[in-house]
């Protein structure tokens, strides 16, 4: 559909709200710099610890254990860190959590720059980086429905989503020209950047109001759990995201797909390749936001994405891998902005760190377990069986989705979801 046409100003002469352009919200643009220069740090690091760890060991394996090393901290912290979230000043826990980054990154550095690194080394980094992440994820993601109003919710989410994809392709083509430098340059990158983004964070302008100290308990929890159950529109989508990231993780193996399979050298360009898809389907949903059927787009868009996991799978050719790439990065995007609505906009300021907790243990963790699973299972039936087997099974998932959630499926509009 066209966008819908802006209304004329009331009779005081301010325009309306739809009307206001993004960069006019207070701490909108603070927000969007530090977003974007963690994520780009983030991506830089991800080329540095990849393309180290294969170098070190030469094995499937050691690349899994990157992935299960990340993962164990986040799926023990995130819902500590949830609470947090809803009881603690949110800013300054993100804040905290980016200097961590910037010091593991820079410690990484110095072991780089000296040759003393080990793979035992980049294991622990990667914990203490996936610890922090488990922090800072949940709060983060409340604040964008904290600087908006609802009904600018989706499309300041697809433009920090493309912002977030142009750091993702950019990343990693930097990452792979820094890394012919050296790992530790790579390193020393990141932690800028990461510094770049704590300051970034202090600047956004968030007002909070202390709540009562309720200890950690499991009843905290068990109110999300009951949250969550009567929502089935937005467990649908959580976990239908979760096992389409769990099974496709083409990513995982992009080092050996461009070292023994596509022969393709520096695997920064098919690093790029999703986020490139993703920055033009983020850039179309902030000029036509999905106004129209979300639920049965974002169900469509999930099967695309298991059909360009088995193309990449198959491919002996760079062009056809790069475009796979790039179509299963936009297909994610639909799904990224479809689920933050439903999760941000439904829920109550008062549990928003708790259920962003767990929306980030069903999906932030799983990039990671992915990457463990893929790495695994590669490791028994080779990498090409790998990949493609994952993305068959994110195709079974979506048609059991699709009769399992039918509400999900017949979810229409995004601009007019509120807290129930």
């Amino acid at each position: 559909m066209p966008p819908t046409p802006v209304q004329p100003a009331p009779p005081g002469g301010a325009p309306p709200p739809a009307a206001v352009p993004l960069h006019h919200h207070p701490g909108l643009p603070a927000f969007l710099v530090a977003r974007t220069a963690s994520s780009f740090s983030g991506c830089v690091q991800a080329v540095a610890v990849g393309w180290q760890s294969y170098a070190l060991t030469h094995s499937t394996t050691a690349l899994a254990l990157v992935g299960l090393a990340q993962f164990l901290p986040m799926a023990g912290l995130l819902l500590p860190a949830g609470h947090a979230a809803d009881h603690l000043n949110r800013r300054m826990i993100v804040v905290t959590c980016q200097c961590i980054e910037a010091l593991s990154a820079l410690l990484m550095a110095i072991g780089a720059l000296g040759g003393w690194t080990t793979p035992w080394m980049i294991y622990a980094m990667v914990m203490v980086f996936g610890a922090a992440r488990a922090f800072e994820m949940p709060c983060q993601q409340t604040f964008l429905p904290s600087l908006v109003p609802v009904h600018v919710f989706p499309r300041a989410a697809a433009v920090s989503s493309s912002l977030f994809q142009a750091a993702a392709v950019t990343g990693p083509s930097v990452g792979g020209l820094l890394y012919g430098a050296g790992a530790g340059v790579c390193y020393l990158a990141c932690a800028i950047g990461f510094a770049c983004a704590c300051v970034g964070t202090l600047c956004i302008r968030l007002v909070y109001t202390p709540r009562p100290r309720v200890p950690l308990s499991l009843a905290t929890f068990v109110e999300v759990a009951h949250f969550m159950r009567a929502r089935p529109d937005m467990l649908g989508a959580i976990s239908l995201d979760l096992f389409a990231v769990l099974l496709g993780g083409a990513t995982a193996m992009l080092p050996v797909f461009a070292s023994d399979i596509l022969h393709a050298g520096p695997l920064g360009l098919l690093r790029a390749a999703p986020a490139m898809g993703a920055v033009v389907c983020s850039v179309l949903l902030v000029w036509r936001p999905l106004n129209r059927r979300a639920g049965a787009r974002m169900f469509m868009a999930v099967a695309i994405f298991g059909v360009a996991t088995v193309v990449f799978a198959l491919s002996r050719s760079m062009a056809v891998s790069i475009i796979a790439l790039a179509v299963l990065g936009a297909a994610d995007v639909v799904s990224v902005v479809v689920r933050g609505a439903l999760v941000q906009l439904r829920t109550p300021d008062s549990m928003r760190g708790r259920v962003s907790a767990v929306n980030m243990l069903f999906i932030g963790s799983s990039n990671q377990l992915g990457e463990f699973e893929s790495g695994m299972v590669a490791s028994l039936i080779g990498p090409v069986g790998s990949v493609a087997l994952g993305g068959i099974g994110t195709l079974a998932i979506t048609i059991a989705w699709i009769r399992m959630f039918p509400g999900l499926w017949r979810l229409d509009r995004l601009d007019d979801i509120a807290p129930e």
